[in-house]
């Protein structure tokens, strides 16, 4: 993945569809998202910038636990737990129209999980669409040396070979060939923790922003690799793109920061592989 040069710019809710305006224009849609906290960032910032682009019927269900927790795996084996049983009730009470979990999952069987809650979740939303989002590898200090364990000289090439060998083809791939008839995409949103991270380090962000510290003027938060606000907004334009493919390049979301992170997420969406997109 190539760096990038920017511009400078100074109780739940349930419906049996999706509304319109009097145009026929799509006024939003009906979500029920799962995942942890490199996932709930996006999901919960969605409901504010959908809102903003005149997304009035945008509605969004969040199923949130930490770490592994919130792989879809856990969910699912956490037959008896409050979590396993909001989502089942989402699920059950229908009109979801698009199904969104993070990547996490076991190296021993890839699409244990995501199979379990789509064939779930048709049950009662037989035309929903289902994405995944890659998260960025975490730990960004030591991102050189992780790259290096696994055999690859940079980590934007170990991150690359995750999102398109592990993810796309071990687990879309598979999960495409079990439900042919259910559009299943990806979101990757850990490229644009990855490419600010690089501009950060090139000297070419538009805003004072650490690499580590306070949400409001860093990076991360965290040596885990939290996302501070910044790589919440690009994640989010991306979420945008990918779900209701908005053109980033006419939206007027003010992200609050000086750095164009429309043109960010614009390009590393234009980049993703056409195959995993929507």
């Amino acid at each position: 993945m190539k760096r990038y040069t920017l511009l400078l710019f100074f109780p739940i809710l349930f419906y049996s569809c999706s509304k319109s305006d009097s145009n026929g224009q799509n006024n939003g849609h009906r979500m029920l998202l799962i995942g942890n906290s490199f996932f709930k960032p996006y999901a919960n910032h969605l409901d504010d910038v959908a809102a903003d682009a005149g997304y009035t019927e945008h509605n969004s269900t969040l199923v949130f636990r930490g770490g592994e927790n919130g792989w879809a795996i856990s969910f699912w084996n956490d037959s008896t737990s409050a979590a396993h049983q909001e989502i089942k009730a989402a699920f059950d009470a229908g009109g979801i129209e698009y199904f969104g979990m993070t990547s996490g999952s076991s190296p021993s069987n890839r699409t244990e999980g995501f199979s379990e809650w789509i064939t779930y979740g048709l049950q009662q939303n037989p035309d929903m669409k289902v994405f995944i989002s890659i998260p960025p590898i975490d730990f960004p200090a030591n991102w050189n040396d992780t790259a290096q364990y696994y055999g690859f000289n940079s980590i934007e090439l170990f991150y690359d070979y995750m999102v398109n060998t592990i993810i796309h083809k071990t687990v879309v791939d598979s999960l495409r060939t079990q439900f042919p008839n259910t559009s299943i995409f990806t979101i990757p949103t850990g490229w644009a923790a990855l490419n600010l991270y690089n501009l950060k380090t090139d000297g070419q962000l538009l805003d004072s922003i650490n690499y580590f510290g306070p949400h409001a003027t860093s990076l991360f938060t965290d040596a885990k690799g939290h996302q501070g606000q910044i790589t919440v907004e690009a994640g989010t334009l991306m979420w945008m793109k990918g779900i209701y493919q908005i053109d980033l390049g006419t939206n007027s979301y003010q992200t609050g920061f000086n750095t164009d992170l429309h043109g960010l997420a614009d390009q590393i969406m234009n980049d993703h592989d056409p195959n995993y997109k929507q």
